[in-house]
């Protein structure tokens, strides 16, 4: 099963700090090197020799992704790999070519993937390629469509404020599950005082004690339970302290830290993460402004 990076391809975390990883630079820069002199996406995806991440097989959208991604750039975090006029150059065509050929992009994709109806749990159609008159709807003939239109900067606008949100307040997505719990029935409290009666008995089969005990500790596990959400809870807020607030919907971090987006006839859209907390976002709409996208602590909701 292939595991999803929680750091930039082209980094690694050392000693606390995000550093090059040599072998991965390498990769980025012949990524920006051949697609600039003429290869496509699928082409150069198919002559990756180093691999993305663990058991990941290299495919056109993580391609475009590495193109796509500022932090090659450089950030107070992230040091530079690409030169600005290289990264100019590529994306340049590669918005020329997008245009020409009315692809969508990779982060539209991945978010058709995970996105529904709140009202019927259907997934959300997209259409308009990757024009001005793009449009998010329901259309699953037994619910209804939505009243207004739901353009992608609304979209990833509201997602974006959810994840900038837990980012300033992590203790949105903490969760009281414990790791393991255990709680007897009356079939075991029955048990436990039959042993005991036996165990108190003047004269009592030894063996026949330890089959009892045995038979009662099997019981007993059978009632006990687990739960991985602390662990994912954990992830979580490892995921959250390395990422900065950014307007930008970063689809890698999004794909390790929410499981679920639905979209509400009303344009509520609510984030469900991987440990099963649920945060919506409030969408307001207004005449004058036409549509508003907030996320503060009126409007965001665990």
């Amino acid at each position: 099963m292939a595991k999803n990076r929680t750091i930039p391809f082209g980094y690694v975390m050392q000693n606390g700090r995000i550093t090059a990883n040599p072998k991965e630079v390498l990769a980025v820069v012949t990524i920006f090197s051949e697609y600039l002199a003429g290869k496509s996406l699928s082409e150069i995806a198919a002559e990756m020799d180093v691999p993305y991440s663990v058991n990941s097989k290299w495919n056109k959208n993580m391609i475009k992704r590495i193109i796509e991604n500022e932090k090659y750039l450089g950030t107070p975090i992230f040091p530079q790999l690409i030169s600005e006029e290289i990264f100019k150059a590529a994306n340049e065509k590669r918005v020329k070519k997008a245009t020409s050929v009315h692809e969508i992009s990779a982060e539209l994709n991945e978010l058709r993937k995970i996105t529904v109806c709140n009202e019927c749990g259907r997934r959300l159609f997209r259409s308009g390629g990757n024009t001005r008159s793009e449009k998010w709807d329901c259309h699953n003939s037994e619910c209804s469509r939505f009243e207004y239109r739901l353009m992608d900067s609304m979209l990833i606008g509201g997602i974006s404020a959810i994840l900038n949100a837990v980012s300033e307040n992590p203790e949105l997505i903490d969760t009281d599950c414990e790791i393991s719990s255990y709680s007897p029935n009356g079939e075991i409290i029955l048990k436990q005082n039959e042993i005991n009666k036996m165990i108190d008995a003047a004269e009592s089969d030894f063996d026949e004690v330890k089959n009892e005990i045995f038979r009662l500790a099997e019981m007993k596990y059978q009632r006990c339970t687990y739960s991985d959400i602390p662990q994912k809870t954990g992830l979580l807020k490892t995921l959250f302290s390395e990422k900065m607030q950014s307007e930008n919907l970063d689809i890698d971090f999004l794909k390790s830290a929410v499981k679920q987006i639905k979209v509400s006839h009303n344009f509520a859209i609510e984030a469900e993460f991987i440990n099963g907390i649920k945060i919506r976002n409030t969408t307001e709409r207004s005449d004058e402004n036409g549509s508003l996208t907030k996320c503060d602590d009126n409007s965001c909701k665990t």
